[in-house]
């Protein structure tokens, strides 16, 4: 599937169960913008809900094309989770112009893709979507909350012999979903480039940790106690960047964004059921003072051992700035800071 075949690729957009979020997200990219990308590849956007103009019966009509095998189908994305209520039924949400549940057009078009791409966590876990008791009985593609499943089933094999990808995010950077579909273009995406969950290792072989413009405060353990302050958010304020796998804090959102740098701890989002973590978002739950969630590969107590002697050695300077909403204490010269 390469672009020496110089083969038109045609992609299919799907919104599930979903706020449309991942679909905002994708025209902010940038270096190359979203048409640029998909021109530049050979990919022809066949339909798109916020995109296209069609609607409807067209709609209808073009699935139906897809579906008696008269239209290629070479990219399968789905933005939102799949809605499997009530009671497996799949009729709380119906594609419009049609009497057939969306999920049963989703099984049906992934059977037939070369690709299937879950864009966002709600499709690759069900996400947002499946929390709260999960009334609308939410999924995602091929994987319900982090076991292995889904609508589409383990086996799940696409045309091109992949499992489904996942471009977990909440919502994806935009640069996430260009960028595999340019490695997916050019034929470069293979097994062994996903992860355990399905995710592009391209940017979840990362840790938002990397890049943190907070790191210096974590190095010393000097923490942040309220959400205004400069500090480390790991202590006290339920930041999981020192876990969460995703390039965020070196691939910037808008050329200069992301979730720590605006003030907010990271949440995990491109993880499964991170939107359920058991306790308020930015709080760090502890037993005996120690943070539960403790960075990747880090034993507890080299933890222990470590922050005791960090927050020993803290200079005064990240001491009195980690609890304050502006520098108090600027850097001084070599070998008089305190």
């Amino acid at each position: 599937m390469g672009s020496s075949e110089h083969q038109q690729l045609n992609l299919l957009w799907l919104q599930s169960g979903g706020c449309g979020g991942c679909s905002m997200s994708l025209l902010s990219a940038e270096s190359p913008d979203l048409f640029t990308c998909l021109k530049g590849a050979g990919i022809k956007l066949l339909w798109h809900p916020s995109l296209s103009e069609e609607s409807g019966t067209d709609l209808v009509g073009l699935l139906q094309s897809i579906a008696d095998g008269d239209l290629r189908l070479d990219f399968l994305c789905l933005e939102g989770s799949v809605i499997q209520g009530p009671n497996g039924s799949g009729l709380f949400h119906r594609l419009a112009g049609s009497d057939r549940p969306m999920r049963d057009w989703i099984r049906r078009l992934c059977g037939l893709a070369h690709h299937v791409v879950a864009v966002g966590s709600c499709a690759a876990f069900g996400g947002i979507t499946s929390g709260g008791g999960n009334p609308s009985e939410a999924c995602g593609l091929q994987f319900d909350n982090a076991e292995v499943g889904g609508l589409l089933g383990a086996d799940f094999r696409s045309r091109h012999g992949l499992p489904v990808i996942n471009i977990a995010g909440c919502p994806t950077h935009p640069n996430w979903v260009t960028e595999t579909l340019l490695q997916i273009a050019m034929g470069d995406l293979q097994q062994g480039d996903l992860d355990e969950f399905g995710r592009p290792r391209s940017y979840a072989d990362h840790l938002v940790h990397h890049g943190c413009p907070r790191n210096e405060f974590y190095e010393f353990k000097a923490s942040a106690e309220k959400p205004s302050d400069l500090g480390c958010m790991m202590e006290h304020m339920g930041c999981l960047g020192t876990q969460a796998r995703a390039d965020c804090n070196t691939r910037l959102w808008n050329g200069e964004g992301s979730c720590l740098r605006g003030g907010y701890a990271c949440i995990n989002c491109t993880a499964p059921g991170f939107e359920e973590p058991g306790h308020r978002f930015a709080e760090t739950p502890k037993v005996a003072g120690i943070p539960i969630g403790l960075p990747i590969d880090m034993p507890k107590a080299w933890f222990v051992a470590l922050a005791s002697l960090s927050k020993a050695a803290t200079p005064v300077r990240l001491k009195e700035n980690a609890t304050a909403d502006h520098v108090r204490v600027a850097p001084g010269n070599k070998g008089r800071e305190k």
